[in-house]
Parts: structure tokens; sequence; C-alpha cells
């Protein structure tokens, strides 16, 4: 039974093999990767192979506090916007409440005061016109 297994293990270890060998020479004439293999970073890279595999490494296993991180600024930007937003909006409700109040009491006061001087008008013209017809009486 082991032996009728080998040969097919065999085919998919080739087939995989082929098909690796295929990746592996896109990879290699990618035109993005020709021009940064020709550049000084690459020479040094290929000519460095283990520095490369760390660079390889490290960027790989980044990706993910990055993201983290990344997400965490969008996050919280988001919830500053909508928090000045919110924040805004009380400030001005509380500040036009506070208006409202403030210019219902002038206007209470404005009436009050208007009730007053005609009142004081009335009652001062009402007494001068009094006494100036007292004067002409005697």
């Amino acid at each position: 039974m082991a032996k009728e297994e080998l040969p097919s293990i065999s085919k998919d270890l080739q087939e995989l093999q082929k098909k690796l060998s295929l990746l592996i020479e896109s990879f290699q004439t990618n035109v993005k990767v020709v021009a940064f293999m020709k550049s000084p970073v690459g020479q040094y890279l290929d000519r460095h192979p283990f520095l490369a595999l760390t660079l390889l490494v490290f960027i790989a296993m980044s990706v993910v506090p990055v993201g983290f991180f990344l997400l965490l600024v969008v996050l919280t930007s988001l919830a500053a916007f909508v928090g000045v937003i919110l924040l805004e909006g009380l400030v001005i409700s509380v500040g036009g409440l506070s208006l409202l109040c403030v210019l219902c009491g002038l206007a209470f006061v404005s009436l009050a005061m208007s009730g007053t001087i005609t009142v004081s008008y009335v009652v001062v013209s009402s007494l001068i016109n009094y006494w100036f017809s007292l004067r002409r009486l005697a």
C-alpha cells in the first residue's frame, strides 16, 4: 500500500516543484524586480542573503503591529473628530440656550423699563400740567 502511494506523491511533488519554479521565474522576470535588483540596494541584498532574509522576516512580522497602530490612529482621529463635533454641538446648544435666556430677560427688563419710563413720563407731565394750571389760576 505504501508503494502505491509513493508514485502519486512524487507526481504531486514534481507538479508542486514545477509550479514553484514558474512562480520564481515570474518573480525574476518582473520589470519592477529586475529594476530593484539592478539598484545598489538590490545588489547589496543579493550579495548578503542573510540580511535580505532578516529584512524580509522583519517586514513581514511588522505588518500586523503597524496595521494595528494605523487602525488605532484612524479610529482615534475619527473619535476625536466626532467628539469635537459633539462637543461643539453641545457648546453651541448651551450657548444658544443661554443667549435665549439672556435675551428673554433683557426683553422683560426692557418692557419693565419702558413701562416705568412711560408711567413716569405720564405722571411727571400730569404733575407739571397740574402745577402750571394752578399758577395760572392764582
